[in-house]
């Protein structure tokens, strides 16, 4: 079961070159794929020991659509530039997709920073996947690629198209929440303040929910990097 790791980016020079090797040392029956969505820093030339570099306009829905177009493998795990696996996190997307009934899934979160109000994120995304069967980008999504071709791959939308794509799977097999860890950066919460970035995200998904637009949306959620 060969593994494409997918990884979107925008000016992420600081940390890129971190992120591929972390993935690399995950094992060899992978591969690699940076997807840049025209960064004007040193973002490709930092991301070049991956297996393929693309490069192609902006937006984390068409880019990581672009790079299934690439990828070879039998599973699609989209890593965001910002997060990295643990050890072991290969074996366990193979063990749970060795049932059948499972169609994809994500990773517990380990965000990196210290403090109570972390620990309490870490266990409500955790408890969303559970109830809801909803996992977000930094959770360290996997598929498998022939259901994800079935859907359609992501919805061509400039925000929430991890959540679009997660509301469609729910609907063809079981999601799989892994007890394997995805170490997340805390800097968007650091930035907007924990409470704060936490109602932004829900008032966005309950707006989305009365039908308006994930594009008119992404106005209203600004990269943090």
């Amino acid at each position: 079961m060969r593994i494409s790791i997918i990884i979107p980016t925008l000016n992420e020079a600081d940390r890129i070159a971190d992120v591929v090797g972390r993935a690399q040392a995950l094992g060899d029956d992978c591969e690699v794929i940076v997807v840049d969505g025209g960064s004007d820093d040193a973002t490709m030339s930092c991301a070049q020991a991956a297996d393929i570099c693309l490069q192609v306009p902006q937006g984390r829905a068409s880019q990581q659509n672009a790079a299934v177009q690439t990828a070879t493998g039998d599973v699609l795990l989209f890593l965001h530039a910002d997060c990295w696996l643990e050890e072991g996190a290969l074996q366990a997307v193979r063990l749970a997709l060795a049932d059948e009934s499972i169609v994809g899934g994500c990773f517990r979160q380990a965000i990196e920073a210290a403090g109570m109000r972390f620990r309490l994120l870490e266990w409500g995304n955790a408890l969303r996947v559970k109830t809801c069967k909803w996992a977000y980008g930094d959770q360290g999504i996997f598929i498998r690629r022939d259901i994800f071709e079935s859907l359609g791959g992501f919805p061509d939308v400039r925000l929430m198209e991890d959540l679009l794509l997660m509301k469609r799977l729910k609907k063809v097999g079981r999601i799989a929440l892994l007890e394997q860890r995805i170490h997340v950066s805390a800097r968007r919460w650091q930035q907007r303040g924990v409470i704060r970035q936490t109602l932004r995200n829900w008032s966005l998904i309950i707006l989305a929910q009365c039908g308006v637009s994930p594009n008119r949306l992404a106005g209203f959620y600004p990269h943090v990097r």
